[in-house]
């Protein structure tokens, strides 16, 4: 599998654009979006915040072009993985307007937090560039983590893990 280069990401965006005839918003997370905020780690996929289950009509467009253009993608129901932080839609980044769609970044801090809880490698190396590229501060990524593990019963989220995950992320700025 090749990785997707930014300037794929872009290319789908405009050919969604084209197609979709009126205003819409569409959300990137994943290696995807920090690829967009000048991440180098490759990326398979294109993740989007949308429900697998119950595609709206940008949904099946956005499936339709990246069909075409054979670029992987995946509607990512985020808010049923972690709660999702107060103040995280004035948190989205703006990458830009394709045609009727406005491409946000998700908040910064619900990538992070569902990167620490999931926990890979590339994880833990996407919360260190979110935070060297000042996206995030450890500081409210602490409270953001100390906030959502309130609601872990809610989720399938593992507490001990995702301390484990923020206390090797701190470590890794300590030492290196």
């Amino acid at each position: 599998m090749e990785s997707i280069s930014s300037n794929q990401i872009d290319h789908l965006l405009t050919e969604i654009g084209k197609h979709v005839t009126t205003p819409a918003s569409l959300v990137l997370l994943g290696g995807s979006a920090l690829c967009l905020l000048g991440s180098e780690r490759p990326t398979f996929d294109i993740d989007y915040v949308g429900h697998d289950l119950h595609k709206s009509e940008l949904q099946r467009v956005i499936e339709q072009v990246a069909e075409a253009l054979r670029i992987p993608i995946e509607a990512v129901p985020i808010d049923e993985f972690v709660p999702i932080p107060p103040g995280a839609d004035n948190r989205r980044i703006r990458i830009g307007q394709f045609a009727n769609i406005v491409v946000h970044v998700l908040d910064p801090y619900t990538i992070a937090l569902s990167k620490l809880d999931r926990g890979f490698e590339s994880d833990i190396e996407d919360i260190l560039f979110l935070i060297v590229h000042n996206h995030i501060t450890v500081e409210e990524l602490e409270q953001i983590v100390n906030d959502a593990l309130a609601r872990a019963g809610e989720f399938d989220m593992n507490p001990q893990n995702i301390q484990a995950h923020l206390q090797t992320v701190v470590s890794l700025l300590k030492n290196g």
